[in-house]
């Protein structure tokens, strides 16, 4: 791999580890956070990056998700852990379309209960569609209620990340956020673009009550300019967060 190639873009490096900021939601009473593997199995840095993981979720048993990489094989290192579930994309797309052998056999091997669907999807003429490998690939699935039913199923949760907007925090993805507020199911959260208070509002005004926000870069803890304190209050009013 040459320098930089396919590296994910850093808006922001933290000088305390994971465990420290697992402590802090643990504290604040804020739960289901996400804690994701960016480095795939073959890069150099994965087992580091897995030694922080399994520290953050030691750090909040039950209080945190885990991602990146999870397979039936290795579900059980972040379980037993303390993560409350495995957040779950590529293991279960084949070819550009959903395995339900292998989605089937993933939730076997954790239960529905501890199992978050990661559909991650892209704007496209067609709709929008799911991306797998780090949103490298396109599928030819397309995020909408019908597909939210079918799979609904096999999991407990749905995690949407509006993958345009990701990590930019220009504003949410509107068209896809009302979509989600019109599908009535098991949890939704979304996740994308989310950079002022405002944000939250038209959130929970898009999504009905129903649907549930992952901020990131935006927040002051990561190098942004909301309160955290602050989110975590209109949250707490107008919908959930993680």
């Amino acid at each position: 791999m040459k320098d930089g190639e396919n590296l994910p873009e850093e808006n922001f490096v933290a000088e305390q580890d994971a465990a420290f900021f697992a402590q802090f939601y643990h504290e604040a009473g804020l739960c289901g956070g996400h804690v994701i593997l960016l480095n795939p199995e073959n890069s150099e840095y994965y087992e580091e990056t897995k030694r922080q993981a399994l520290a953050a979720l030691r750090a909040y048993p039950g209080g945190l998700q885990a991602g990146g990489g999870v397979t039936p094989d290795n579900a059980a290192d972040f379980l037993e852990a303390g993560a409350s579930h495995v957040i779950v994309t590529s293991y279960v797309f084949r070819e550009g379309r959903i395995d339900f052998e292998r989605l089937k056999k993933m939730t076997d091997t954790v239960g529905k209960q501890h199992l978050v669907l990661d559909l991650s999807c892209r704007k496209t003429s067609a709709g929008y569609r799911v991306v797998t490998d780090r949103w490298q690939k396109m599928t030819q699935e397309t995020v909408d209620e019908s597909l939210m039913d079918r799979l609904s199923q096999y999991c407990d949760e749905f995690l949407i990340h509006a993958v345009d907007v990701e990590g930019r925090a220009e504003g949410i993805e509107e068209e896809l956020t009302a979509m989600l507020g019109n599908w009535e199911g098991c949890c939704v959260t979304y996740a994308g673009g989310v950079h002022s208070y405002e944000d939250l509002e038209l959130l929970r005004r898009l999504g009905r009550n129903r649907v549930n926000v992952t901020v990131g870069s935006a927040l002051d803890l990561f190098g942004g300019s909301l309160a955290w304190k602050r989110v975590l209050e209109i949250c707490g009013s107008v919908t959930g967060v993680h």
